[in-house]
């Protein structure tokens, strides 16, 4: 009887994977163009702001820096201002102390005037403005700790400066001192940027274009393309700076599209992975970068380096296969219908990604829910792939009031609603006084549960336990936790793990109610008077598995374009 059970299954599984492949033909592909080459990337902004930020080059390819701006186009503007000095700091221009152990022990100025290396805020400026700055630089040779400012709002922008002074007082005794005649103290604005040699109070130059930020490159020697240190971490392209509301330093990577994804695919993916899911992470990456232009608009660039917008730390973990994925895709973005794509990746769906409507927001034609049997050849690599939550009625209980809702003990909780995808669509728990609460999609479901992934049953034995038997169950096709489907051809294939469907005469595809591909659970949701979960898979469960794209490459010998097209429905890779 067991056995008849498990071939009904099976069946079920090898009509759901037929009815679930995609019927439609690919749109035909449209030419795209990017906004912009150059993407703007946050480094450090809002509550992490700085008060000084240092560079420093790279050597052989960078010696020294130029400074100007970056226009609306992205292209840096150089106002021939620039410095031989290979280690910089920007800085506000107040009243600055050196404090050589901040940032491990890489120094950084703080406010302040006690301590060994300060820099004042008051100048002395002569009144004599110039149009270029080498004409200004002469004229700041001929005196001891001069420098030049660039100020945008004077006829001739290029003026010097002599010395730095904690007080107004200070500069303006040295004005008397000085003997230079037509003098005056200026302290610079609210949006004065200065830059100093790093671990000195030696000043090189002054930057205020008024709301313009400040922009540094490094300057090219050789033919190899320059890279600068900032922070422990090695970036290409050129820096900003901007002092919002006349505050800390908001500081930006300025950097070319290409570079951009070079210094984050071996952070979002293995650097050692199969060269086919690296060019396809490049492909979603670079994709996502121009889809999100503009994201952190409010504080001034595009896209942060964290999670919330892309993984991205520069050079430091790039090696020559995670630069070929960028090199041979260089240009492609994937795209539906000639617009660009939202290209979701995460590290693993649990057996099968979702439609995007279930787990965020609205439907998007290309982001629909596929069921994924490649996790399955790796499942056993990936850390925590398999995990159990397990809540008494009063812990769950707790854990509902603390989030602000008012129930009594909750006594049932039951998945209520699946996706045709076997993931789950929404949880309903009932409570001592018989109201009911339901929670969908994935932010719900987080909040009530606290789950990895939408890929779980409630009270079934663990999701990696229990085989689906073919021909002698004394032999399973494989151990551990893979169900298997044999084609007319007599190929035994793996199955995806979660709930199993059937299809009714309508078409319908509906989860078999009652027991679930993990084994079934208790009515109320406990296992020996204990809510459990089990689940499979670590991520959002849109789009592209990581992990999916590791298997399909490795195991299944899959290429970028093929992995792309599983994962995304009826989209088109062009290129620039």
């Amino acid at each position: 009887m067991r056995m008849a059970k498990k071939w009904i299954k099976l069946f079920s599984l090898i009509t759901a994977l037929c009815v679930l492949a995609p019927l439609t033909t690919p749109a035909a592909s449209a030419a795209y163009s990017p906004p912009f080459t150059t993407i703007r990337i946050g480094l450090f902004f809002g509550s992490s702001e700085l008060p000084s930020a240092n560079l420093q080059n790279v050597a052989p390819a960078g010696s020294g820096f130029d400074f100007g701006y970056f226009d609306q186009s992205r292209n840096f503007v150089p106002i021939g201002a620039w410095t031989d000095a290979t280690s910089i700091t920007m800085l506000m221009d107040r009243n600055m102390v050196w404090n050589p152990s901040a940032v491990g022990g890489r120094g950084e100025f703080q406010e302040g005037t006690t301590g060994s290396i300060v820099v004042g805020c008051f100048h002395v400026q002569l009144d004599a403005g110039y149009s270029a700055f080498e004409e200004a630089k002469a004229e700041a040779e001929r005196y001891q700790g001069a420098f030049v400012r660039y100020q945008s709002s004077q006829s001739n922008p290029f003026l010097v400066l002599i010395g730095h002074h904690t007080t107004r007082a200070g500069a303006e005794e040295a004005i008397r001192t000085l003997g230079v005649g037509s003098a005056t103290v200026n302290s610079g604005t609210s949006n004065t940027v200065a830059v100093v040699r790093t671990g000195t109070n030696t000043i090189l130059f002054e930057f205020d274009r008024g709301t313009t930020p400040l922009g540094v490159m490094p300057r090219r020697t050789g033919g190899a393309t320059p890279e600068t240190l900032f922070r422990g971490l090695r970036y290409t392209g050129g820096f900003q700076y901007t002092r919002r509301d006349g505050a800390l330093l908001t500081v930006e990577n300025v950097v070319d599209i290409e570079e951009y994804v070079k210094g984050l695919i071996p952070y979002e993916m293995n650097n050692t992975w199969p060269i086919e899911a690296l060019k396809a992470q490049a492909l979603c990456a670079r994709t996502y970068a121009m889809a999100s232009i503009g994201r952190h608009a409010a504080h001034g660039f595009d896209l942060c380096v964290e999670e919330h917008c892309q993984v991205y730390r520069g050079r430091g973990s790039a090696n020559e296969r995670t630069d070929q994925a960028v090199m041979e895709t260089a240009g492609m973005y994937v795209t539906y219908n000639g617009q660009l794509t939202q290209t979701f990746y995460a590290s693993s769906n649990g057996g099968a990604s979702e439609n995007i409507e279930n787990v965020w927001f609205d439907a998007l034609p290309y982001l629909r829910g596929v069921i994924d049997p490649y996790e399955a050849d790796v499942a056993s690599r990936i850390s925590g792939y398999y995990w159990r939550l397990t809540y008494t009625p009063a812990q769950i209980t707790e854990r509902l009031r603390l989030r602000g809702f008012n129930v009594a003990t909750i006594v049932s909780m039951r998945v209520s609603q699946y996706t045709s995808t076997g993931n789950v669509r929404a949880v309903t728990m009932t409570d001592a006084n018989g109201r009911q609460w339901t929670f969908s999609r994935r932010g719900e479901l987080i909040t009530a549960l606290g789950v990895y992934s939408q890929r779980f049953n409630i009270g079934g034995v663990s999701w990696e336990s229990g085989n689906i038997f073919a021909n002698d169950p004394a032999q399973p096709v494989s151990p551990g936790s893979q169900r298997f489907g044999i084609s007319s051809g007599g190929t035994v294939t793996a199955a995806p793990d979660g709930s199993i469907f059937a299809i009714t005469g309508s078409g319908d595809v509906v989860p078999v109610e009652g027991e679930t591909a993990s084994g079934g659970g208790s009515e109320n949701g406990m296992v020996n008077g204990v809510f459990t979960i089990n689940g499979a898979g670590r991520g959002h469960n849109v789009g592209m598995s990581q992990w999916g794209a590791n298997s399909m490459a490795q195991h299944h010998n899959k290429t970028y374009e093929e992995i792309i097209k599983f994962y995304f429905t009826d989209v088109e890779i062009t290129r620039t």
